[in-house]
């Protein structure tokens, strides 16, 4: 498994995203997904299932130093007090001691970031996480959020795949050494998986379509990816990954492919996003 090192953390480069899974095929996800050979599990107060993740964890028996654990404070709780608050919830309902990384979900405009990122801070500073960080936050706004930081940033969390270049995040990520890790990397639904590109450079090596995206994900600097699936099957093909290689040309083509700049999600509270 790649890791990618950023400001003191070490993050496996293909995670298990949970958002939608629920009760106890959440914690039967979650720790099939461990059994398969996944090291990093994504969760989120937002996605009302932290009790179940972390019950899959425990089940699955391995050692908690062998894992990386993220969850991240919902948007409407970014205020000192709230964050606060919501955090200790957060680590209560996993279960499993501290988290290794913990985010701040989506900006909030309404809500000064010096504020929040002082809570997020505070919260690394009563040892309820390892490591901090942030998620769907434009170039701009990485760049306030890490001067703003005493304590490093270790990621940020933002929609990626071959539908949607990040070329800005990117560069701002290098800038602050944080990884990006790259949600619904697969796109929804099966527009991206069935796209004649990269169903052909798919069929060309042997491989899946989402093993093709993954791949080109992953090679990059710096970014990650958590895929998420409901099906136990997908599990495996989702994280074998890494035994094969793209050519100059194809990655070419899917970095082109990525310039029409389709996003999946913008919510009405979504920031200003970069252009590039």
């Amino acid at each position: 498994m790649k890791i990618i090192e950023a400001n003191g953390a070490r993050i496996p480069a293909i995670g298990f995203g949970t958002y939608t899974l629920k009760g106890e095929a959440a914690t039967d996800m979650v720790a099939k997904a461990i059994e398969a050979g996944y090291r990093h599990i994504d969760t989120a107060r937002m996605y009302e299932n932290e009790a179940e993740v972390g019950a899959g964890i425990r089940a699955a028996g391995l050692p908690r130093d062998e894992l990386f654990v993220t969850t991240k404070i919902w948007r409407d709780d970014l205020a000192a007090d709230r964050f606060a608050e919501s955090a200790d919830r957060a680590i209560e309902a996993l279960g499993i001691g501290p988290v290794d990384l913990l985010l701040i979900h989506w900006p909030n405009a309404d809500i000064p970031l010096e504020e929040t990122i002082e809570a997020l801070n505070a919260a690394k500073a009563r040892g309820l996480t390892r490591h901090i960080g942030v998620a769907n936050f434009p170039s701009p706004l990485l760049d306030e959020a890490a001067a703003l930081s005493p304590s490093p940033l270790v990621c940020n969390q933002v929609e990626y795949h071959p539908f949607l270049a990040q070329e800005a995040v990117l560069g701002a990520c290098e800038r602050h050494g944080m990884a990006l890790v790259a949600y619904s990397p697969l796109g929804q639904g099966g527009d991206i998986l069935e796209h004649p590109l990269i169903v052909g450079i798919a069929s060309k090596h042997g491989k899946t379509p989402s093993q093709v995206i993954l791949n080109w994900e992953v090679s990059q600097d710096r970014v990650a990816a958590i895929p998420r699936t409901k099906n136990p099957d997908r599990l495996a093909i989702n994280l074998d990954v890494f035994g094969f290689e793209l050519d100059a040309e194809e990655k070419r083509s899917l970095d082109e492919l990525s310039r029409q700049r389709r996003r999946l999600i913008d919510p009405q509270f979504a920031p200003v996003w970069d252009r590039v």
